[in-house]
């Protein structure tokens, strides 16, 4: 059966979200909304970067596209400084009975334990309502640190700790205002930027620690632990979001780690560079690092870039492609919070090339 989609914005990610639903066997794009003005009344497929039109034209209204009654929404919307307008724009979604798969806010990836019991209730009690789920992933927080070391540990014997980490330059990456305030790159090393604030971290990457240990099954003390240190430019580095005058923060070490009796049992690690410095994966400007302690010793490091080699860019892809992918396994689950743990497996099905 053929499932009808609308694509929430047309942004770094959901342009390519938009390919990814076009590209998909089981999935028909029927609605567009953007919220810059003069992109209503584009072709869907001038907006995604094709060369061709899909016939599906973009808008700002809001109550034409719920009156579509799609069978899901791929929301990729920016949610980093509108965190609670957008979960209220989710929550609308699914009262109204339409399954919802997004890349944010990205505290409900597994909001329990994070979130206050009230505001969860909420999210489920409307999704209860209307029948149906939603879903929030990417890459991360989503497949680099749930799937990904979950199914590592099944080759476990003895795990002493579980450590998912991000290592990548964010110089290609576009996005001023999660560069220059939430990030603070460029802002003297003094300044405190909006992700550093007490509680912030934990807030942000929290759900991923927690999830993680739920499926372990795993107690972790409270509160989860937060630990940063900043390194300066030496020289004056150029971004596509923000310029960083040399002896200004340019680089950006942050660990929110799960204990268990005061010992760090579970690590959301990430290197955030704009220069060469620091730690490099083994191949390309970006990876993800699993690295597992125990009996054995097991370290996965997943790397990507598009075809234009620009990791950034396949970053946008991953995140995208987490979510279209997700639409038919999302639309079939039980109504409510669904996290990756309440999901079978999802594959690219239908998308080897020559397979149509």
């Amino acid at each position: 059966m053929t499932l009808r989609v609308v694509e929430w914005s047309t942004g770094t990610v959901g342009r390519h979200a938009i390919t990814g639903i076009d590209a998909h066997p089981d999935l028909e794009l029927v609605g567009v909304w953007v919220s810059d003005p003069v992109k209503v009344g584009q072709d869907a497929g001038r907006l995604a970067g094709l060369d061709r039109d899909l016939g599906v034209f973009a808008t700002n209204d809001k109550d034409a596209l719920l009156a579509l009654r799609p069978d899901a929404i791929v929301h990729t919307a920016m949610t980093d400084d509108r965190v609670a307008e957008a979960i209220a724009d989710l929550t609308s979604f699914v009262a109204a009975g339409i399954n919802v798969v997004s890349s944010g806010p990205v505290i409900l990836q597994f909001p329990y334990g994070v979130l206050p019991e009230s505001m969860i209730e909420s999210v489920e009690n409307a999704a209860q309502t209307g029948g149906a789920s939603i879903h929030v992933n990417g890459i991360d927080p989503g497949f680099a640190n749930d799937v990904l070391p979950l199914s590592m540990t099944s080759l476990s014997q003895e795990i002493d700790e579980v450590r998912c980490m991000e290592i990548a330059d964010y110089s290609t990456y576009f996005q001023p205002v999660v560069m220059a305030e939430l990030f603070g790159f460029g802002k003297p090393l003094d300044h405190t930027p909006m992700l550093l604030m007490p509680g912030v971290l934990s807030l942000a990457w929290g759900s991923v620690v927690r999830q993680i240990a739920a499926g372990l099954g795993v107690t972790l003390d409270e509160p989860l632990v937060e630990r940063h240190d900043k390194v300066a430019a030496s020289a004056d580095v150029d971004t596509v979001s923000v310029q960083i005058p040399a002896g200004t923060m340019a680089a950006l070490h942050f660990e929110v780690v799960g204990q268990v009796d005061g010992v760090d049992r579970i690590v959301l690690e990430h290197y955030t560079r704009t220069h060469r410095e620091w730690p490099r994966p083994a191949e390309g400007d970006g990876c993800y690092r699993i690295v597992i302690s125990g009996e054995p010793h097991m370290n996965v490091e997943m790397t990507h870039h598009g075809r234009d080699g620009d990791h950034n860019v396949s970053g946008m892809i991953v995140t995208a492609q987490r979510l279209v992918n997700a639409v038919p396994a999302v639309v079939a689950a039980r109504p409510g919070l669904v996290t990756a743990l309440d999901l079978p497996l999802v594959t690219g099905r239908g998308l080897i090339v020559g397979s149509k």
